[in-house]
């Protein structure tokens, strides 16, 4: 079965946030080391490769007062030439006086072939009218938004501006743009985010930074929406390897269809149409 991981980050490890650092020589010792290995773009897609993945979809992160800052031009000269790396572009509101027009640049002079926004490291409500340019762009050039929707244990994170009650509002008002809930409400939202993505057809859930033997916990209903939900590693934060969360996923009690349709068919219609 051919694989997408709709979650995978390049790291630059010399700009992380100093109490990011410290969190993971706590919780995963090893993800410096990773890290560290996927500077090298050939060696990054090397490994995604040993681990059955086709595509990796590769965020842009500028957000280092919490996490770290990997610029949307690092982040694009990575992809550089990896036919399996698709970028999405990291769009801060607050950070740029006309941010429409840098999403633009990003995705018709660079390639970006989606947007990443962070409002728990950022701090805006997903609802707030400066932010509506950035989808009004986004569904005209026909690209999807993915959103970090759920808990971070980084300092300084901001909870309440990732709450997916007010991707409602976003998904009403624009029905055509595609809206991706990365880690799917982690924490305490899990049912918001499993209604929301049920009763919006625009809206899906991504599973990055979840324990995939506790989804049928999170979800117990997972299968009767198994066309809205997508694959993602979040890599090189989790402790195992892809291919172990991948084997999880193809080990639990769903359809076929919703098994083949988590790890490639919904994240392909979402990127190749």
């Amino acid at each position: 079965m051919e694989i997408i991981d709709f979650h995978t980050h390049f790291v630059p490890a010399s700009e992380l946030n100093p109490h990011m650092t410290k969190f993971f020589e706590y919780a995963n010792p090893e993800f410096l080391t990773k890290a560290r290995e996927l500077e090298d773009s050939r060696v990054a897609a090397e490994l995604f490769k040993s681990q059955g993945i086709k595509y990796s979809v590769v965020l842009a992160e500028e957000s280092p007062a919490i996490t770290y800052n990997l610029s949307n031009e690092d982040l694009f000269e990575h992809c550089r030439g990896q036919d399996m790396f698709i970028p999405f572009t990291s769009v801060n509101p607050n950070s740029y006086s006309e941010p429409v027009k840098r999403l633009t640049s990003y995705v018709k002079e660079y390639g970006a072939r989606g947007l990443k926004l962070l409002p728990s490291y950022q701090f805006y409500y997903l609802n707030e009218a400066r932010v509506y340019p950035l989808y009004a762009r986004a569904q005209e050039l026909k690209i999807p938004v993915m959103i970090h929707i759920g808990s971070s244990m980084f300092l300084g994170t901001r909870l309440r501006y990732c709450n997916p009650i007010y991707l409602d509002d976003v998904a009403i008002d624009f029905p055509d743009l595609t809206i991706i809930m990365a880690h799917s409400g982690r924490g305490f939202w899990y049912d918001e985010c499993f209604f929301l993505s049920s009763f919006h057809k625009n809206i899906y859930m991504e599973l990055s930074g979840l324990p995939p033997k506790k989804l049928l916990d999170y979800f117990p209903e997972l299968d009767k929406n198994g066309e809205k939900i997508i694959f993602g590693s979040d890599w090189p934060a989790i402790p195992c390897s892809i291919r172990d969360n991948v084997e999880a996923i193809k080990s639990l009690p769903l359809s076929d269809k919703t098994i083949e349709g988590i790890l490639y068919k919904n994240a392909e219609r979402i990127l190749f149409g």
